[in-house]
């Protein structure tokens, strides 16, 4: 067999890549742009630029309730983290600093009434 024997057998598989390797990039990027849109990602032109969806007062007020609930949620993470600090405080410590610091705070809160 000579290479334009090999080239004739095999031509049927390489005309199907060359349509199939087209078609799932071409699917790929619509499926990728779909799941854009749906986690709420601003659609991007031919090179590269945002396009931004218009602004209207719903848009404006959604984005001022999530801009408040951000807050409060960070507020209540910043909490949190404060008494995580405590408790791996307090799981790391020795029994005996426990105990010392627990009666050091018993003696002042009798002191104080």
């Amino acid at each position: 067999m000579d290479g334009a024997d090999i080239v004739i057998q095999y031509l049927p598989w390489f005309i199907g890549a060359g349509i199939l390797i087209p078609l799932a990039g071409v699917w790929g990027w619509v499926q990728t742009t779909k799941m854009r849109i749906q986690a709420g990602y601003p659609l991007e032109g031919m090179w590269g630029q945002s396009l931004h969806p218009k602004r209207d007062a719903q848009t404006d007020q959604r984005v001022s309730l999530l801009t408040q609930e951000n807050a409060v949620l960070q507020a209540e993470l910043g909490s949190v983290k404060d008494r995580l600090a405590n408790i791996e405080r307090i799981v790391t410590d020795s029994g005996f600093q426990l105990t010392h610091e627990i009666d050091r705070l018993r003696i002042e809160k009798d002191r104080a009434q």
